[in-house]
This record gives structure tokens, C-alpha cells and sequence, in this order.
């Protein structure tokens, strides 16, 4: 795939970050075949062990819908990640292991040697600590059997970070302690 192409797409799913609420894309996926897409369903927990809201991710075409929300968070933008392990043991999370990076690369969407695959846009929390976005990443699949794939064995997990992801600072974008998480298996 043309990095060029793949930035724009990663840049244009960030725009779409806080428009859920206008959600334009109310039809469930369907794949080539006329059946339903891979879909998964992915319960947030925090420190803990709370339910602290959900992220549903679609398999639609060649990339993945993430629609995320989550509530009780600090205000402000938070790292979000797709991690290598299916594990959100409490409190810290470290079971959750490294950023999901079957191509080993260094981190950030502004890092000129490529980005993690598990690198998301920056999760932005209200007033409220409420937070809600919908956005599209080409670089994992939920195709089970491909080197990208988040419904590998062991599976993946969705991690929400303290602090913002800076988008270049190798591992992790110093966004800081696992604040929340969800296993995609």
C-alpha cells in the first residue's frame, strides 16, 4: 500500500474523531459475499476492573470502523491503542503487552520511519469525562489468518491511555499510564 495514500486515510479518519453523534455510517458492514461483516464487540474496564463503556470495531471493505465510548475519564485527549494481547488484568494493564506492530515499526502517525498498526487517533474526553468517536484505520484487519489481523490467537486489546499520545515519541507516544482497557478476541 502507497504510505502516501495510507496517511491521508489516517488523516482523514482523525477528522472524523467526536462526530459519532452524526454517525453516517448507520448500516452494518457487509462484505463482498452479501453476508454480514466481522464485527466485535469490546466491554472498557478501567483500573478497577469497572465497566467503563464500549468499543464496537467493523470490519467494512478493506478497513475497520472503531466506534468507541467511554465515560469516567480525566477531560482532555487520551492515547488510544490497539495492544498485542488479549489481557486486561487490573490494575495496570501491562498484560495487554507492546502496541500491536506486526510490521516493526517505530511509533507515531508522524514518525517518518511508519507508524505502529495499533497507533489510533487521540480519544478527546468532555467537561464530563464522557467521551465518543468514530474513525477508520486500513493498517489492522478482523479477517482472522492475516498478519494484521486483531482476531489472531491470544487476540488484541483496546487500551485508553492517561495522557495524549504526541504522534512521535517511540513506544508510546508518552501518553502515559493504561487507564482502561477491553479485550478483542
Amino acid at each position: 500500500m502507497n504510505q502516501a495514500r495510507l496517511w491521508k486515510g489516517i488523516a482523514a479518519s482523525a477528522l472524523l474523531l467526536g462526530l459519532a453523534a452524526a454517525n453516517p455510517l448507520q448500516a452494518l458492514a457487509s462484505d463482498h459475499h452479501g453476508g454480514q461483516a466481522p464485527q466485535v464487540t469490546v466491554k472498557l474496564i478501567n483500573t478497577k476492573g469497572e465497566e467503563i463503556g464500549s468499543a464496537m470495531l467493523t470490519q467494512k471493505d478493506d478497513a475497520v470502523l472503531v466506534r468507541v465510548e467511554a465515560s469516567k475519564l480525566t477531560p482532555g485527549e487520551h492515547g488510544l491503542h490497539f495492544h498485542e494481547m488479549g489481557k486486561c488484568e487490573v490494575p495496570d494493564f501491562k498484560t495487554a503487552g507492546s502496541h500491536f506492530n506486526p510490521a516493526a515499526r517505530l511509533h507515531g502517525f508522524n514518525n517518518p520511519k511508519g507508524f505502529h498498526n495499533g497507533d489510533l487517533p487521540n480519544l478527546k474526553a468532555d467537561a464530563g469525562g464522557n467521551a465518543k468517536a468514530e474513525f477508520e484505520t486500513k493498517v489492522v484487519t478482523l479477517v482472522k489468518g492475516q498478519p494484521n489481523s486483531l482476531l489472531k490467537e491470544g487476540g488484541a486489546a483496546l487500551v485508553i491511555h492517561d495522557k495524549a499520545d504526541d504522534y512521535a515519541t517511540d513506544p508510546s507516544g508518552n501518553s502515559g499510564d493504561r487507564i482502561a482497557c477491553g479485550v478483542i478476541q
